[in-house]
């Protein structure tokens, strides 16, 4: 193993332990706002691990690549079904006879 692969491992590590940290201490009205930033930020590695895979780059970075595809595509999927589900929690819950006026018109025509 090369110095500069122990270096970037290094990186990787503490980065996962510092991302770990800090979405351990978000409070919980935070979290669709975090989720959305987190969608885009999925996004754009999604973009970069079709790329590498796609790439002529040899077997094992096409391995690679498309794991990173499945990996980050789940992680998109999921996190705005999450996210659906959380903005869900917000919607007023309509009653039996049906949704209310809340236009303040009365029905009147």
């Amino acid at each position: 193993m090369t110095a500069t692969q122990i270096i970037q491992l290094y990186v990787f590590v503490l980065a996962g332990f510092v991302g770990f940290l800090v979405i351990t201490k978000v409070p919980p009205l935070l979290h669709t706002p975090l989720m959305a930033a987190t969608n885009a930020i999925s996004g754009i590695s999604l973009v970069g691990s079709i790329v590498l895979a796609g790439g002529q780059y040899g077997s094992v970075a096409t391995i690679l690549g498309f794991i990173a595809v499945v990996c980050a595509m789940t992680n998109v999927v999921g996190g705005f079904i999450i996210t659906d589900r959380m903005l869900g929690m917000f919607k007023r819950a309509e009653t039996k006879s049906g949704p209310t006026d809340t236009t303040g018109a009365g029905g009147a025509s």
